[in-house]
């Protein structure tokens, strides 16, 4: 064994034998230089490998860096030894030393997935795949093939069989079987294609050829090659006939015939002037999801053709899609130009491509052409001119058939015809006119600053003006403080008279207040008072045991007007009820009025209750009171609900009855011992609140307090409705 460097420390005791340890290396473990002794058969060696070969055995297949060195035979057994080295794409074994053991009959096959043998899963072993040959050609004494399998491309190098004419075996279905290797890019380690090289003749099958030669086939009009054929198959060549509308040798070439325009790749070397009737066989593909003919094959067609006139097209026409690979005309403005070189080994082309973006009408497009120098006369054009574009139009859409690019190639340089120059405003004239502007304001500034000097002559005179004014005005001050002063004394004057009215209307407003709470008070209790004596009267002859009843209720409400009273005057001087609850004051001041009648009485709290100040509980409480007491008299009701509603920003009292009701606006006045309505208005309009009265005669009233609990504007004063 020839040692190829040191072993690292980590070197395990044993060598690695088999493929699979070998693949199962990391390029860092495979970079450490592993002792490797790996036993198989040789499936493939290549006169350019330069003694290079693949090893297989029962685990995989592994690449042997035999350089520079005679390689074995494919059947051989060999026993190699060597160390792992990290490789380009796979780990393989480097620095080897090889003996032949024997021979063996190649491996069998493996059949795979197309997908994992273009992935390079399968790199190093022997495979069995079919297809259908897209290209042949001789390549270093090798039958070299191109297949399609699946949607994909692979390459497949074979040893030629004797009489073999390759383009013969293009549209013909083959089965190989040989051994897989990556291309790659070496820097990234990036897998590029996959190829499989047959060692052997028998290796190669041919399952089936093409029936007849496709250009004995009948002529497809040129629009209908991707349109549906019962007969149509992908692995069949397509024959179209049309003229010459343009051609990059090696590369592609664009035919046209009265249906339309179409793009034919071939690499054929043979050049077809502009006008030429060519016959062209190819597979049909779909690239921007337009049709197009790969892998064709030119011939110069029998009968002699002409120029071909171009097209004149809208530009919805062409977002449609109905003008793709034709020879059209197109108008509008250069926005921009640049070169590129170009180079193409398969037509010996190198030099440069211009390429202009216009602004058409109705959508943007590019002008494209390619010559081997620079044209003096296309890049004399300037930006912004208007021009008349004759190209071939090359079209990409998306899946909807929407159109998302276009470009026209010229097929000569006389294709891109100015119609309309760029106006006389060049970037260089501007740079001019900017310049005499920068000028014209140099010479303003100057003015400017002349009239700034007699400005300030002039802003002198103003604060000499102005300091006299100062003078006026500090006297008109003096003037206007002495005024001040005497207004203030008569003030003082006619807030004490203004005290005094105040004072005066303090009083009136204590006499209403104490009228309003005798109302609302001993009134009250007398009314109740009234009201049971009178029951007491009419049962006393038939059930003495319930007037008794009656008679005990009205000394005690005889003995409440008695603490009421003390209550109203002890008022006057504070108010300190303790234990105060306004919900339980309102039902028991419910359930006495209702007790002994044959009223049913309903009582209900909302909300969230919580303390208020005492001013609002006593109102509120006094609004009720009055409210029950006029039921009691008037109303001839059954049925009484109260309902007292704590809202966050209000606090709602809502007194219900059925009784006989009264018609809007024909309350009871005020005087003749009728204050029952006028002071709960009262009473809520000095919170701030409102009472609003609806009745129907018959059909009861409904009385609702709502006094705000948030400083707010005042509430209307509603009126009887």
């Amino acid at each position: 064994m020839t040692p190829g460097g040191p072993l690292a420390a980590a070197e395990p005791v044993e060598p690695l034998t088999t493929a699979a340890d070998v693949l199962s290396l990391t390029a860092q473990q495979a970079g450490t230089r592993l002792a490797v002794t790996v036993s198989g058969v040789v499936t493939a060696v290549e006169p350019d490998w330069k003694g290079q070969f693949f090893v297989q055995d029962a685990t995989g297949g592994v690449f042997v860096e035999n350089l520079g060195r005679p390689g074995p035979l494919p059947g051989d057994v060999v026993t190699v030894t060597g160390v792992s080295h990290p490789g380009a794409f796979a780990p393989i074994i480097s620095a080897p030393q090889w003996r032949v053991t024997g021979t063996a009959a190649l491996p069998a096959p493996k059949q795979v997935p197309v997908e994992d043998l273009m992935a390079g899963v399968e790199d190093g072993v022997r495979v069995e795949v079919a297809g259908v040959v897209r290209t042949a050609w001789i390549d270093e004494g090798r039958l070299a093939l191109q297949l399609a399998l699946g949607g994909y491309r692979l390459e497949v190098y074979a040893r030629v069989p004797p009489g073999m004419v390759p383009d013969s075996l293009v549209s013909a279905h083959v089965r190989v079987r040989g051994t897989t290797a990556s291309h790659y890019n070496a820097a990234v380690r990036h897998l590029t294609s996959v190829a499989v090289y047959v060692p052997r003749i028998e290796d190669f099958d041919i399952l089936e050829r093409e029936a007849t030669s496709p250009f004995d086939q009948p002529v497809i009009p040129i629009n209908r090659v991707a349109q549906y054929r019962r007969d149509a198959r992908s692995d069949r060549r397509v024959h179209v006939r049309g003229a010459v509308t343009l051609q990059r040798v090696g590369a592609e070439i664009f035919l046209q015939d009265e249906s339309g325009g179409i793009r034919v790749e071939s690499t054929q070397p043979d050049v077809f002037a502009p006008g030429s009737l060519v016959d062209a066989v190819g597979f049909l593909e779909l690239e921007g999801f337009l049709p197009l003919l790969r892998d064709a094959t030119l011939r110069r067609a029998a009968e002699s053709g002409g120029p071909v006139a171009p097209r004149t097209a809208t530009g919805s026409e062409i977002k449609l899609g109905f003008h793709h690979g034709s020879l059209l005309t197109l108008r509008g403005k250069i926005l921009d130009r640049s070169t590129r070189p170009v180079a193409r080994s398969a037509g010996r082309f190198s030099g440069q491509e211009t390429t202009w973006l216009l602004q058409g009408d109705e959508l943007a497009f590019t002008v494209e052409h390619e010559a081997p120098a620079e044209i003096a006369a296309l890049a004399a054009i300037p930006v912004g001119s208007v021009v008349e574009a004759e190209g071939v139009c090359v079209c990409t859409a998306d899946a909807a058939g929407k159109l998302s690019s276009l470009k026209l190639r010229l097929a000569s340089p006389a294709g891109l015809r100015v119609l309309a120059r760029p106006s006389w405003w060049t970037p260089g004239r501007l740079l001019a006119g900017v310049g005499l502007l920068s000028a014209v304001l140099l010479l303003v500034l100057a003015w400017l600053l002349t009239i700034a000097k007699k400005n300030a002559a002039l802003r002198q005179l103003i604060r000499e003006r102005e300091h006299a004014q100062r003078q006026l005005q500090e006297a008109h001050d003096t003037l206007e403080q002495k005024v001040i002063e005497r207004s203030a004394q008569l003030q003082v004057a006619m807030t004490a008279r203004k005290t005094a009215e105040l004072q005066f209307k303090a009083v009136l407003a204590e006499r209403t207040r104490l009228a309003r709470d005798l109302h609302d008070t001993l009134e009250q209790t007398l009314t109740g008072i009234a009201l049971h004596l009178d029951t007491t009267a009419k049962l006393a002859p038939r059930d003495p045991a319930l007037s008794n009843d009656h008679l005990q209720l009205a000394r005690h409400w005889l003995r409440q007007s008695q603490v009421e009273l003390r209550r109203s005057i002890w008022d006057l001087r504070s108010r300190e009820l303790e234990q105060f609850d306004l919900a339980s004051a309102l039902r028991r001041s419910a359930e006495q009025v209702a007790d002994g009648t044959d009223i049913k009485l309903g009582f209900q709290t909302r909300g969230e209750p919580r303390s208020l100040p005492e001013v609002v509980e006593e109102n509120v409480l006094r609004i009720g009171q009055e409210a029950l007491t006029n039921i009691a008299k008037h109303a001839r009701a059954t049925r009484v609900s109260l309902v007292l509603e704590f809202t966050p920003r209000a606090l709602v009292l809502r007194v219900e009855d059925d009784g006989a009701g009264f018609e809007p606006g024909a309350a009871p006045p005020a005087g003749n011992g009728h204050f029952g309505l006028l002071g709960m208005t009262e009473r809520a309009k000095r919170l701030a609140g409102g009472v609003t009265i609806h009745s129907t005669p018959g059909r009861g009233t409904t009385i609702v307090v709502e006094i705000p609990l948030e400083p707010g504007p005042s509430a209307p004063n509603h009126s009887p409705a």
